[in-house]
């Protein structure tokens, strides 16, 4: 078994306790591949036709304001983490938004087809489909709950907890955009927590 191999097996029998056989049956439809700092994943208005787990490496789902031009960072998934753009995913309808890679990465990722096969074939498949729906379902709620009901400082604490090594991998830009703030105010905030 190769370093795939070997990293999806473990993921996956964390994320969904697949068995060994389960896993098996599913190893030939993972493919590795290496996406360069500034590469996309997924573009905008394109379908998203793949579900990867980052092995290597950070993305930024983020999309252009039409209005000022300003690229807006919704979220990052980073090391052990499935990226995807799961609406556009599970629809078949085209992406609102582009999945960037900020640093050179590596990824394991496995097609819509070839899960939807999984989820038909196998029943412990379909028990992942649900917990990947959970999840997903689980960003995207998170992510509004901490724009209603947290402070700037304690979504910037919330990103450290979720990607502790991010402030060093990534331009504080990308962090300011995606609390919704300015440059200034993170530094502020950082300096606060600092102390």
């Amino acid at each position: 078994m190769d370093t795939k191999d070997k990293a999806l097996v473990q993921h996956l029998k964390q994320f969904a306790s697949l068995k060994d056989d389960d896993i098996a049956k599913s190893l030939p439809f993972w493919r590795a591949r290496k996406i360069k700092k500034g590469d996309f994943f997924n573009m905008q208005s394109m379908v998203c036709s793949d579900l990867g787990l980052v092995v290597k490496g950070i993305f930024r789902i983020y999309y252009r304001d039409d209005e000022t031009q300003e690229e807006k960072n919704l979220f990052f998934f980073s090391e052990n983490q499935f990226v995807v753009s799961f609406r556009s995913f599970i629809t078949r309808n085209p992406c609102w938004y582009f999945i960037e890679a900020l640093e050179d990465s590596e990824i394991i990722s496995i097609s819509y087809d070839n899960l939807n096969a999984l989820y038909e074939a196998h029943p412990a498949w379909s028990k992942f489909g649900r917990l990947l729906a959970e999840q997903f379902f689980s960003y995207a709620q998170t992510r509004t709950e901490q724009f209603v009901f947290f402070s700037h400082e304690e979504r910037y604490i919330k990103l450290l907890e979720e990607h502790p090594n991010i402030i060093t991998r990534i331009p504080a830009y990308h962090i300011s955009s995606f609390l919704g703030i300015t440059n200034p105010s993170l530094s502020r905030i950082r300096k606060r927590i600092g102390k």
